[in-house]
């Protein structure tokens, strides 16, 4: 009876035939919050610099696909927040937009109108 073969230890590698691969980049590791990201699922409202010192206040924001329900929603850093789904509540929300824009006290401060 002859002993079992055994298998080979190492193995042959073959030669490379082409240039080896280029290293690729790395992302450096993300840390800490993304810039914007909400807390405790409030919405954030950018707030983008302007070289004049304006800055906006209220938001409308209008979706009306084609062949589909129109929806809106209206935000004030005031506190105003509301939205609309359908043709004729999308309406009115603008129309109430509008109206909120004269009465918000944020873009229309009401000390020392009094003493003008």
């Amino acid at each position: 009876m002859s002993a079992p073969t055994r298998p080979r230890l190492k193995s042959i590698t073959t030669t490379p035939t082409g240039p080896p691969a280029a290293p690729q980049p790395v992302d450096p590791a993300a840390v800490g919050e993304p810039k914007g990201a909400a807390r405790k699922g409030v919405p954030t409202i950018p707030d983008p610099h302007r070289p004049d010192g304006r800055r906006p206040v209220a938001w409308l924001h209008i979706t009306a696909p084609r062949d589909a329900t129109p929806t809106a929603t209206s935000r004030c850093l005031c506190g105003w927040d509301r939205s609309a789904v359908g043709h004729a509540r999308v309406l009115a929300l603008i129309e109430a937009h509008a109206a909120h824009r004269d009465v918000c006290l944020l873009r229309n401060p009401q000390e020392g109108r009094a003493a003008a």
